[in-house]
């Protein structure tokens, strides 16, 4: 099959669920196939996640600590000054990573805020840097504001299925989301968008979900998968833990769907095993955080994840790599 022939916008939940219900190698199989003819089987993006405004976010996602509704510990903090992040980026890049994302809770930007961080991505994009922002939703014309900067990526995730998602968040619904992801996409940035595996959802909201992302009319350029964290003081901490292989699974099935996307092993790697991380990479995910902390919940620092790539024989991606 050409790779033409493998991006489609045509799946169905059912055909996605029969992915899902491949025995493990045979899918593993065909989604190392399809990296391939896409990506350098060896290679994994770093990226660095900072957050730059942390907590009070009005939003109730049951899985943030980040949110008003839920007492995490959390200590709130203000937008941090633009010195402060230029520094972070500058530590970044120095310890590995190409990509700096910016992160700040809000349900929604204003724009005497978003000014501050047009600032910030113009700094960042300075040292040579992909930046990438997620800010919450976005109206066209900050969308466009965002484009103007040289933003590269804006990041805005779905979570998890259009059926499942009133079970997650009560203060936006699901098209608020996509309709920052079309405002997004109009601007013409590339968009980030992908999901959290392990909140109680179905293998069939799994596969929904991925089916959502799919159909867009353009795949998301960067899809991130996260486990779940589960945090203390939110409605999720006593989830059931997601079993490795149920996380490995929905990493080769987005790399199956969303062939050119970059697939982010994202939050929730601290909780994994080396063995776990070994057998995404080797299902499609080509993409890691890097760094002590993931906004605001652990991440494997850059030491550990530098021996890893060292047993495994994996290499940084170079800056502004991407699909072959």
């Amino acid at each position: 099959m050409s790779n033409t022939e493998l991006i489609r916008h045509d799946w169905t939940v059912d055909q996605i669920v029969e992915l899902f219900n491949l025995p493990f190698s045979e899918l593993i199989y065909r989604a190392a196939t399809v990296h391939r003819q896409f990506f350098e089987p060896d290679q994994v993006q770093v990226s660095t996640l900072l957050s730059i405004k942390t907590g009070a976010c009005p939003e109730d996602c049951k899985y943030c600590p980040q949110s008003a509704h839920y007492k995490t510990g959390l200590e709130v903090e203000r937008l941090l000054e633009l010195q402060t992040v230029v520094d972070k980026a500058k530590q970044a890049k120095a310890a590995g990573a190409t990509r700096f994302c910016m992160g700040a809770a809000w349900r929604q930007p204003r724009d005497k805020d978003l000014d501050r961080v047009i600032d910030m991505v113009t700094e960042v994009r300075k040292l040579g840097m992909e930046t990438c922002v997620t800010l919450g939703m976005l109206e066209a014309q900050q969308a466009q504001r965002l484009k103007e900067a040289g933003l590269d990526y804006y990041n805005h995730n779905i979570d998890t299925s259009e059926e499942y998602y009133s079970e997650v968040i009560s203060t936006r619904k699901f098209d608020d989301r996509l309709q920052t992801l079309e405002n997004v996409r109009q601007a013409g940035l590339n968009v980030c968008c992908g999901g959290i595996v392990g909140m109680g959802e179905s293998v069939d909201d799994r596969a929904s979900m991925l089916k959502t992302l799919a159909n867009l009319p353009t795949h998301p350029q960067s899809v991130p998968i996260n486990q779940l964290v589960r945090v203390a003081g939110t409605p999720y901490e006593d989830e059931k833990e997601v079993e490795a292989l149920d996380m490995v699974r929905t990493i080769a099935v987005a790399r199956i769907v969303l062939p050119k996307s970059m697939v982010r092993l994202s939050a929730g790697r601290s909780e994994m095993s080396d063995e776990t991380q070994a057998l995404c990479f080797l299902a499609g995910a080509n993409s890691v955080f890097y760094g002590e902390r993931l906004l605001t919940t652990d991440n494997p620092d850059e030491h550990h994840d530098q021996q890893l790539f060292k047993k495994l024989g994996v290499k940084p991606m170079p800056a502004h790599s991407g699909a072959a």
